[in-house]
């Protein structure tokens, strides 16, 4: 867990400090723990992929083009402990396969009958936030995707939860199983960020419990509202026969192809990478989520906040499906990005991170705030009562 108000990270470079330095990320075990052989670790080391937009194949890393004199002074100085230093979003590949930093098992739990449902996730952040952030992947991702955000929004002092879905089938069954896992964690009520597959199940959970509800606010990156803009209903169910490297290929067909700046391109190799780590069952339910006929019934969530993150340049969403997610919540917050492709939380995560920050702006100040009360001004928190008394008075 990040302690609040000993290390803030810079918004534009992710850090990967020691475990033995103050403010070291050390996220929480698990609430029940799998045993080793029953579960498959989950790792931000990247493989060396292909070159993507034009980058030489056979670059050195990072750390083997230092001179002697340099690396030097990469090596710990006796004397008061200095902040971790910066690290580069995968510059040279060697900050996260051979950082200092560590990562671990994310927690494992289980909620439903079926042992063979686990829910991994990494919660980090003040453990006294009874409303935190909580991340949902797209079909290609896995909960470290989101490891930027959970970075740089801990250390401003936000509670984040990254997720990674078991197997469901269905988004009635995911949906009761996240309702089950809201209760393990003691959470009454979450703002979700979902990308993608992420988002439309974030509608989808918001949705459900609408009579009784547990989210109080959407941030919804590149997603959706309808899964029949992906003409893939009527082939839903037959996801579960096809072999694994048939649902790869179908997914990597939504990946950009063209020459991409290099951050975009780092970031297609991660989550390459991450797609490469989910097993056959996984990617045909998540498949079978993202292309399952269904929609979301706006009425039914129309009074909560919702924030539209979206991108200009090319992405798996098309024109029309933005135009409708725009008519489905005329009264949103739209946050847009120049470029950033189908994953900006990776490639363009400072202004992505910006975004997140602004969207809770609105709750500090209040019991469903997602950030640490100590590190809100008292000037920030007076404004933000003043704005809430007049919104309260319009009402």
């Amino acid at each position: 867990m990040v302690t609040a108000g000993v290390t803030q990270l810079h918004p534009f470079l992710a850090t990967w400090p020691h475990p033995s330095e103050p403010g070291s990320s050390r996220l929480a075990l698990a609430a029940r723990t799998i045993p080793e052989e029953g579960g498959r670790r989950s790792s931000l080391a990247l493989p060396r992929a292909p070159p993507l937009g034009g980058r030489p194949s056979s670059a050195p890393p990072r750390l083997a083009a230092l001179t002697d004199t340099e690396r030097s002074g990469l090596q710990p100085q006796p004397g008061p402990q200095q902040p971790p230093r910066p690290a580069p979003f995968l510059e040279g590949r060697a900050a996260l396969g051979g950082g200092t930093g560590t990562w671990g098992r994310p927690q494992q739990i289980i909620v439903d009958d079926d042992d063979s449902k686990i829910w991994s996730l990494y919660d980090a952040g003040p453990r006294n936030i009874r409303c935190p952030l909580i991340f949902l992947p797209p079909v290609s991702g896995t909960a470290d995707v989101f490891f930027r955000q959970i970075l740089a929004l801990t250390g401003w002092g936000y509670r984040v939860i990254a997720l990674q879905y078991p197997v469901y089938w269905d988004h009635l069954e995911f949906c009761d199983g996240f309702r089950k896992l809201l209760d393990h964690l003691q959470l009454d009520k979450v703002h979700l960020f979902g990308a993608s597959l992420g988002g439309f199940l974030a509608q989808k959970f918001a949705e459900y419990t609408h009579k009784s509800p547990r989210v109080h606010s959407l941030i919804l990156c590149n997603s959706f509202s309808d899964t029949s803009i992906f003409n893939q209903t009527w082939t839903a169910n037959s996801f579960w026969l096809m072999p694994s490297f048939m649902l790869k290929k179908i997914v990597l067909g939504n990946f950009s192809s063209g020459p991409v700046d290099p951050m975009m391109a780092d970031a297609i190799d991660f989550m390459v990478d991450r797609l490469e780590s989910l097993g056959q069952s996984e990617l045909a339910s998540r498949l079978t989520l993202n292309c399952q006929n269904s929609y979301v019934e706006p009425h039914k969530i129309r009074d909560i906040p919702v924030t539209i993150m979206d991108v200009f340049d090319q992405s798996a969403l098309s024109t029309e499906a933005k135009e409708e997610m725009y008519k489905l919540y005329p009264n949103a917050r739209r946050a847009h990005l120049k470029t950033g492709g189908n994953f900006p939380y990776l490639c363009r995560s400072a202004e992505v991170n910006l975004y997140v920050q602004i969207h809770l702006l609105q709750f500090h100040g209040t019991k469903y705030a997602a950030i640490d009360p100590s590190m809100v001004s008292a000037e920030e928190l007076e404004v933000q009562k003043g704005s809430l008394g007049v919104s309260q008075e319009e009402q």
